[in-house]
């Protein structure tokens, strides 16, 4: 298509964004063909991730999924992946790097905590705002 761009007529700007998004579709851009048995479209993965969703609304009665869900990030759906194909014995679920899973349990605490200052922020907005000016304060005055 390149070498054909000059009779392209009316349509050369068509064929170069067709140009621009082929060529981002390098070596290893998909490796689903790769791997044998990896669903080649989303559609394939989807039942996979959205099962730990349908489990959550089911098990709590809830219409959305529940907002720990989200909290928890990664944790749930991997776990999940994970556990699928076979039962896993106790020692496999120990952490192999424990650095690693010291930085995501801090991930985990700080977006626990962040969810947490919002909830007290909803509940009462005057107290949180006269607590924060205070530590302001006291941080801000000379010692």
């Amino acid at each position: 298509m390149r070498r054909k761009l000059q009779q392209a007529g009316k349509r050369p700007a068509a064929i170069q964004h067709f140009l621009k998004v082929a060529r981002s579709y390098g070596p290893g851009r998909f490796p689903c063909y790769a791997v044998a048995d990896l669903p080649r479209t989303n559609n394939g993965l989807e039942p996979r991730f959205g099962a730990p969703r349908h489990h959550a609304r089911r098990c709590t009665g809830r219409q959305a999924a529940a907002p720990s869900l989200g909290l928890r990030g990664s944790v749930p759906i991997g776990a999940g992946l994970g556990t699928r194909t076979r039962r896993l014995a106790g020692y496999e679920l120990a952490p192999t790097n424990v650095s690693t899973w010291c930085t995501l349990r801090a991930r985990l605490e700080r977006r626990r905590s962040a969810r947490s200052l919002r909830y007290r922020f909803r509940r009462d907005p005057a107290a949180y705002r006269a607590q924060l000016q205070a530590l302001l304060l006291k941080h801000a005055s000379p010692p």
